[in-house]
């Protein structure tokens, strides 16, 4: 099964990444899927005491977290037997309206996509390692330590 994970210091153009990955699995001999499941996750302007956000930053153990990925996206998609999973993720700062996330499943069916991609985006943000600051408008920042709800 296709499988690509990128970590991102640099602005996430989903479309853009997405077209890619379909004509790399294209010049690999892999058939189209016929049922895609996306997401595409973007950082929002309020930080988590509701106060403006100037940006996120997200920091990573390099190796450690690209290897927590591909093992979280290869449990799901074993476990949905999807045919091909795209995860791209930023590191480093993030402004509001940016992409910070994007997931992509190709299955067979639409219940096998849609499934696995809610439940790898569901693993990602509560078991990747991330470590996540809000930097405020204000020059201010703290550290998270939760995530958000659904």
């Amino acid at each position: 099964m296709p499988l690509k994970i990128d970590l991102l210091c640099h602005a996430l153009q989903p479309v853009a990444c997405l077209e890619q990955w379909h004509l790399s699995l294209q010049s690999q001999g892999h058939p189209a899927s016929a049922a895609e499941s996306l997401f595409i996750g973007r950082v929002r302007g309020t930080a988590s005491d509701g106060m403006p956000l100037q940006a996120l930053e997200l920091e990573h153990y390099p190796g450690m977290t690209e290897q927590q990925l591909e093992h979280l996206a290869r449990e799901c998609c074993n476990r949905h037997g999807v045919l091909s999973c795209l995860v791209q993720h930023r590191i480093g700062l993030v402004h509001p309206g940016e992409a910070i996330v994007l997931v992509a499943i190709g299955a067979d069916r639409r219940g096998p996509a849609q499934r696995c991609c809610q439940e790898l985006l569901e693993a990602l943000k509560h078991n990747a390692p991330f470590w996540k600051r809000e930097w405020r408008s204000d020059g201010s920042s703290e550290w998270l330590s939760g995530n958000t709800p659904l």
